[in-house]
C-alpha cells in the first residue's frame, strides 16, 4: 500500500514537494474559504501582538495540510518546529520540543490524532496557559516542576479528526477542513509545478493531468513526474495531451483517476456481496486490508465521485460504479 501512486500520503518520491512548496498565502491554490479566514485571523493577531490560536487542520492527505502550516509561519514572521504525533513517546520528547520555542514561534504537529493521551494531557496547560508540568523522580520523591513556555502557536495536522480527543480538539481556537480540489484549480497547481520545475506542458495536457489525479495536488505533482519522463524518452521533453494519457495509460490511471487497488475493491464488493451492503470488516477480510486502510484511503475519493455511498447496512457500489466497469447493474433495496 504504500508504494501505491495514487495515495495521498507522502512516498519517499515526493522528497521534491519541500522545493516546490508555495512560502505565502498569495501563491497557495485552493482552499479559498480556509485560506481567506486565515489571512484575516494572522493579521489580527500580528495587528494586536499576540500569538495566533491554536490551528486544527483536517482532511485526507496530500491536501496541502503541511503547506498551509509552513505559510502560516512565513505570515507571522516566525520560526516553526516540526514533529509527528507517534514520535512523541515521552513526556521528556514534548518537553524538549516545547522548550525550544521562542516567543510566536509555530509548533506544527502532524498524525495529531495518533499522539499518546497522556501527552495530550501535558499538553493540554501547554495549550490554554502555556505552561509546562512535569513530574520529576518517583513514589515518595516525586515532585512537580512548572516550566514557563513562550506564546506559541501550535498548529496539528489530521487525516482523522474523529479520533481526536474532545479536551484536546476544543483548545484549538481555529478548525479548517481541507476539501478536494476541483479540476480548474489542480490544473493551475500542475502548471505551477512545471513552471518551477522548468517543465514545459500544453495547456489540455495539464487538464488531463488534472483529472486524473484524484482531487488531490500530491498526486497531481506526482504523476506530472512520471509524465515528465515519458516526454523526455518518447518526445523531446514538452509534455503535450497525446504523452499524458499514453504515459497514464501505462501507469493504469484511468479516466477518473482509478488505478488497480480502486477496480478491487469496487469489484470485490459487487462479485463476493452481491454490489453491498456490505459491513467494512467483511470488504476488508475480503481484500487482504485494513480497516483504517480502507476508510483512509480506499474509500475517500471513491465516496467524493459516487462510485460508493455508505448506508445505514454498510457501503454499497453505486450505479455509476457499474457503468464505469463495464457491467450491468440491477436496482436493488438499499
Amino acid at each position: 500500500m504504500e508504494d501505491r501512486l495514487l495515495t495521498g500520503n507522502e512516498l519517499k518520491e515526493d522528497s521534491f514537494e519541500t522545493s516546490i512548496r508555495p512560502d505565502h498565502m498569495e501563491e497557495y491554490i485552493g482552499q479559498k474559504e480556509v485560506k481567506e479566514n486565515l489571512e484575516v485571523f494572522i493579521k489580527a493577531s500580528k495587528m494586536r501582538n499576540e500569538a495566533l490560536d491554536h490551528v486544527l487542520l483536517y482532511g485526507p492527505p496530500g491536501l496541502g495540510k503541511t503547506t498551509l502550516a509552513y505559510i502560516i509561519a512565513n505570515e507571522l514572521e516566525v520560526n516553526i518546529k516540526t514533529a509527528s504525533g507517534p514520535s512523541i513517546e515521552k513526556s521528556g520528547d514534548l518537553a524538549a520540543i516545547l522548550s525550544s520555542l521562542e516567543e510566536g514561534d509555530v509548533l506544527f504537529i502532524d498524525e495529531i490524532h495518533r499522539m499518546p493521551r497522556f501527552i495530550e494531557e501535558i499538553l493540554y496547560p501547554a495549550m490554554e496557559d502555556y505552561v509546562l508540568d512535569i513530574i520529576v523522580g518517583a513514589d515518595s520523591t516525586s515532585r512537580n516542576i512548572r516550566i514557563e513556555l513562550p506564546h506559541f502557536t501550535l498548529v496539528g495536522a489530521t487525516t482523522r479528526a474523529g479520533d481526536l480527543s474532545s479536551p484536546l480538539r476544543d483548545r484549538f481556537g481555529i478548525i479548517d477542513k481541507l476539501k478536494y480540489y476541483n479540476e480548474d484549480e489542480l490544473t493551475q497547481i500542475v502548471k505551477r509545478t512545471s513552471r518551477v520545475l522548468e517543465i514545459e506542458i500544453e495547456e489540455d495536457a495539464a487538464l488531463e493531468l488534472a483529472r486524473r489525479s484524484r482531487g488531490t495536488p500530491r498526486i497531481a505533482n506526482r504523476l506530472l513526474k512520471r509524465v515528465r519522463d515519458f516526454a523526455l524518452v518518447m518526445g523531446d521533453g514538452k509534455i503535450t495531451l497525446e504523452i499524458t494519457i499514453t504515459a497514464l495509460d501505462r501507469l493504469k490511471v484511468d479516466s477518473l483517476g482509478l488505478d488497480d487497488t480502486d477496480y478491487h475493491l469496487l469489484k470485490s464488493i459487487i462479485e463476493k456481496f452481491n454490489g453491498g451492503p456490505v459491513g467494512i470488516e467483511a470488504i476488508a477480510s475480503s481484500i487482504g486490508e485494513e480497516q483504517t486502510t480502507i476508510e483512509d484511503v480506499y474509500e475517500p475519493y471513491l465516496l467524493q465521485i459516487g462510485l460508493l455511498k455508505r448506508t445505514s447496512r454498510g457501503r454499497m457500489v453505486t450505479e455509476k460504479a457499474y457503468q464505469h466497469l463495464g457491467l450491468n447493474y440491477l436496482k436493488k433495496e438499499e
